[in-house]
């Protein structure tokens, strides 16, 4: 033992004295520590000396490394706590990198000099770490596109140098802290230029407190939460405010009528939301591009006259607003107006859209009002939809006029920059043609921009303008770009306009960390501004896996290996006796990882060894250790069974681990028969069991983690993730293919017995998940037909029939299952305040009706557009047959798969297909939704980039 002591001892001390002629031992423990613990790390990462042998991605300043800049290296891992020891880090950016999880270290706040962080679309989690207000030194704070819960933490108010704010798109709860007598709140954040919250689950009321005068803002970005309460005044009170966004919440009250003095004020967003009262005088906002008051409970009125003093206006939403009488025909002159969306209102009479309409009008939508006839005017050919009024309900109207046709929708999804006066290339081997017809393998990517300033997306010169700003900016700093490439430009249910990205290498065909490094976080910090109509955005890099070659220093490398060669000889033999010792005992642990039923004690009432397939035997120290001591940070909640944790296993790997409590513990035979139960189920739509524990009079199983929570979160808002009717469908045929499963192709045939929204779990890319098998009956061969059983399961969701006779067969499962389809329809608990959905919608339902007159019960966030009456149909038609009163009426799940395949393609839908690509997609959304190391040669931040220049503009 002593010998093995003094070599280590040795080692160490030659490590010390060769590190201390370059970089500092301190960083080079801290960066070694981070090296340990990640995987995919840049192949230079060698040697004892980061700082002269130029790590990839790691800056220094006199020994010292002040620049850590990692994106899209596809890292997985975790952050350690030796972070803390780079005393002098300037720059932290680890974006788009997913497989980096688990919490932010709390010594992350000892970073006193840090000025920028930046972990844009990683897969981090947990609480974000109160000690983040100790870095005063930080201007620019961006954790959006995580997964963080709790709440805000009020710190972050002690941060007077920050410019940028962004925590958008994660699971961050509880309300907005301001400052309370000694406790600092954001209100404190006078240079502050950017508030980005959306899509999150921020609750209570937006505290009057957080404006001020003193303030700086330019975007305040709240939309997507659970806010409630009144929109408050002060914020009128910021006066250089330019985009607002506070849609998708429960906001109430009237809007304030000083909303008119942020004159600079461009886009405008409190759309599906519960205000009342008069529509706001907005006179005055004269930079006002985009306004959207969509879906509030305005007092009737006709369209206002102020609308028509908005000489910046290009785009008006203002959908289910109560508006009535003759569209004002002055409206249709504003001289940059674009699109004008005033759906399902009360507008009547003739529309005169005018002899002197602005020729940028592109979109005129009046669906559902009570026009009566339309004035006709020589050269005005756009787009006109009148559907729904009176006009085209005259004889021929909708066979004779196209405003009375809803017109089929272009398709932008094949749209791609143009090339660059080039004939296109036919490339090979995984290579994309880029703008200037080169074969290379691109840095890939999606822009996301949270407020644009138009709505119709046929304007594609802008996009062509964007191209050539963002090469103008990657040339002008000199990254090594050939070209750039934007397509596919969507608009999604959040009215984020989303377009992917397609950035190619200079010289070779691919790019080294450095040129990735530099594209990434002139991306991830916003150094980047793209034209104005854009707005805000938010850049997911996809991981780059075609770097070319790095290649080593020659002389570094003789210089270590001559300072090291001698102790090395000194020391090897001893070193070969310490192996051989080591090498014993790994391979006795081996055996027993081998064998992890070594530890299986059948004298206990157990049985034999657990006959699995797939799933492992975690010890209690493992899950102990993963869940950092089974932590409230990573408390996922709880049940009658017991808790359920979020644990990150030493691979990277997410999982949720479900904890017995001692009262509620099996026996050990019946949690064996579970465990190899689960252990045979393995399907796209069914939660897969990783493993189990069996040990210290602990019983735990670990589930794969599921990052977007339950069904049941999504349909209350709660999630923040908005279901539309196409991705519900999506939903109900995943749980339906899960269920068909358990019944069909289980082995043995499985009864889940609890199927409910609380069990339907969403994935990443909102792929229906079933879950939570505790009260799953197997059928066995001599059970074929029923099982007479202990009636279980969830009042609410329960078959009648298996509650009056105590036989289980598939067909309950059945019966739960058209609860679901019901709850989600109607975003109802299947008992609300006394009453029985299923009750409800029988009651309600007449067939002779559009919609079986069910409009007062569906969920407006369904959002159904021309195809979905008939499809709704025949969903509903289903969910009713699933919820016949006897068994032998209801079908079977694979006839309710087909069933639900079949609507799905009158919809228009590939039933086959993935849904969302990402979590950025949801909305996308998603999240995402959801989402990039230097050649020094290449780029040199310190050069390129001092701080004065990295604050965004």
């Amino acid at each position: 033992m002593g010998s093995r002591i003094w070599v280590c001892s040795l080692v160490i001390s030659i490590q010390v004295l060769i590190i201390a002629s370059q970089t500092n031992n301190q960083d080079y423990v801290a960066l070694q520590s981070l090296q340990d613990i990640w995987q995919n790390t840049p192949p230079n990462w060698v040697g004892p000396d980061p700082c002269g042998a130029g790590w990839d991605g790691i800056r220094c300043n006199n020994s010292r490394v002040t620049s850590i800049t990692l994106a899209s290296l596809n890292l997985t891992g975790q952050l350690s706590g030796d972070i803390q020891e780079l005393a002098e880090l300037q720059i932290l950016d680890l974006s788009y990198n997913k497989g980096l999880t688990g919490s932010l270290p709390p010594s992350i706040g000892n970073l006193k000099k840090l000025a920028r962080l930046i972990l844009v679309g990683c897969g981090f989690s947990g609480l974000i770490p109160d000690t983040i207000g100790s870095l005063q030194q930080l201007i620019s704070l961006s954790l959006n596109s995580n997964n963080f819960i709790g709440g805000i933490p009020p710190s972050i108010g002690s941060l007077i140098n920050l410019y940028w704010l962004d925590i958008a798109d994660n699971k961050l709860s509880g309300t907005i802290p301001v400052s309370d007598g000694n406790k600092p709140g954001l209100d404190m954040l006078g240079h502050t230029k950017h508030f980005h919250f959306g899509q999150n689950r921020l609750s209570g009321e937006i505290p009057p407190r957080l404006f001020n005068s003193n303030m700086t803002l330019i975007h305040v970005l709240f939309e997507s939460n659970n806010l409630i309460g009144n929109i408050p005044s002060t914020i009128g009170l910021v006066q250089t405010l330019e985009v607002l966004r506070l849609d998708r919440n429960a906001l109430s009250g009237t809007v304030p009528q000083n909303l008119n003095s942020n004159s600079l004020l461009k886009e405008l967003y409190l759309s599906n939301n519960k205000l009342t009262g008069a529509l706001p005088n907005l006179t005055g906002l004269n930079s006002l591009n985009y306004m959207d008051l969509s879906n509030n409970s305005f007092t009737a009125s006709a369209v206002p006259s102020w609308v028509l003093t908005l000489q910046s206006l290009t785009t008006l939403v203002m959908e289910r607003v109560q508006l009535e009488g003759q569209v004002p025909v002055g409206l249709f002159s504003l001289p940059l107006l674009q699109t004008v969306i005033l759906k399902n209102n009360q507008l009547n009479s003739t529309l005169d859209i005018g002899p002197s309409y602005s020729n940028k009008l592109q979109l005129v939508d009046l669906q559902s009002n009570y026009i009566t006839d339309y004035a006709r005017r020589v050269g005005y050919n756009k787009e006109l939809i009148l559907v729904g009024n009176p006009i085209c309900q005259e004889t021929g109207q909708s066979q004779t006029e196209n405003y009375c046709v809803i017109p089929l929708q272009s398709n932008y999804s094949s749209y791609s920059t143009p090339l660059n006066n080039c004939l296109p290339t036919t490339c090979g081997s995984n290579q994309l043609s880029s703008s200037n017809c080169k074969c290379a393998y691109p840095y890939t990517g999606t822009l996301t921009f949270r407020a644009p300033s138009f709505f119709d997306l046929r304007n594609l010169s802008i996009y062509t303008s964007l191209q050539s700003s963002m090469m103008g900016f990657f040339q002008s700093h000199q990254l090594p770009v050939d070209s750039v490439s934007l397509s596919n430009p969507t608009k999604n249910s959040d009215d984020y306009v989303i377009l992917d990205v397609e950035i190619f290498p200079s010289g070779l065909n691919r790019f080294n960390r450095g040129g990735i490094s530099g594209v990434g976080f002139v991306l991830s910090s916003q150094t980047f501004k793209p034209p104005s109509v854009f707005g805000p955005f938010v850049f997911h890099g996809d991981g780059y896996g075609n770097f070319a070659g790095t290649h080593k220093s020659t002389s570094t490398g003789v210089i270590i290996g001559a300072a090291v060669g001698g102790s090395v000889l000194v020391i090897l033999v001893l070193l070969a006796g310490v192996y051989a010792f080591r090498q014993k005992r790994r391979a006795e642990r081996a055996d027993k990882q081998n064998n992890p039923f070594a530890s299986w004690n059948p004298d206990k009432s157990s049985g034999g060894v657990p006959q699995l397939k797939g799933a492992r035997f975690f010890s209690f120290e493992e899950l102990k250790r993963c869940t950092n001591n089974f932590s409230e940070t990573n408390d996922l909640g709880s049940g009658g069974y017991g808790k359920v944790y979020r644990g990150t296993l030493p691979s990277g790997q997410l999982v949720a681990i479900k904890r017995a409590q001692h009262g509620s513990m099996q026996g050990g035979l019946e949690f064996k028969t579970e465990i190899e139960l689960l252990s045979r189920v393995h399907h796209k739509n069914v939660v897969s069991l990783v493993g189990f524990c069996f040990e210290q009079d602990e019983q735990m199983l670990v589930y794969e983690y599921i990052p977007n929570g339950t069904l049941k979160e999504s349909l209350s808002g709660k999630s923040g993730i908005r279901l539309d009717w196409m991705r519900r469908l999506r939903i109900t045929l995943g749980a339906a293919r899960g269920i068909q499963y358990l019944h069909d192709h289980a082995n043995p045939p499985i009864i889940h017995r609890d199927i409910k929204t609380n069990n339907i779990l969403l994935d990443e890319r909102l792929t229906a998940k079933v879950a939570d098998f505790g009260l799953s009956k197997p059928m066995d061969d001599s059970e074929k037909g029923h099982v007479t059983t202990q009636v279980k399961g969830t009042m609410g969701y329960m078959d009648p029939e298996y509650y009056m006779t105590q036989q289980l067969t598939e067909k309950s499962d059945v019966y739960s299952f058209g609860v679901v389809m019901l709850e989600m329809i109607t975003a109802r608990s299947p008992i609300e305040k006394g009453k029985y959905i299923v009750r409800e919608v029988k009651q309600a339902m007449d067939r002779t009706k559009e919609l079986y007159n069910l409009h007062g019960i569906l969920d407006p966030a369904i959002g159904l557009n021309s195809t979905a009456p008939k499809c709704l149909e025949k969903y509903v038609d289903l969910a009713l047959r699933c919820l016949e009163e006897t068994g032998f009426l209801r079908p079977a799940m694979s006839e309710v798969v087909k069933e639900i395949e079949n609507i799905m393609e009158l919809a228009g839908l590939n039933p086959n297909a993935e849904s969302a690509s990402t979590s950025a997609s949801y909305d996308e959304g998603g999240k995402g939704f959801d989402h990039p190391y230097s050649n020094e040669s290449l780029f040199d931040y310190s050069g390129i980039y001092p701080p004065s220049k990295l604050e965004p503009k």
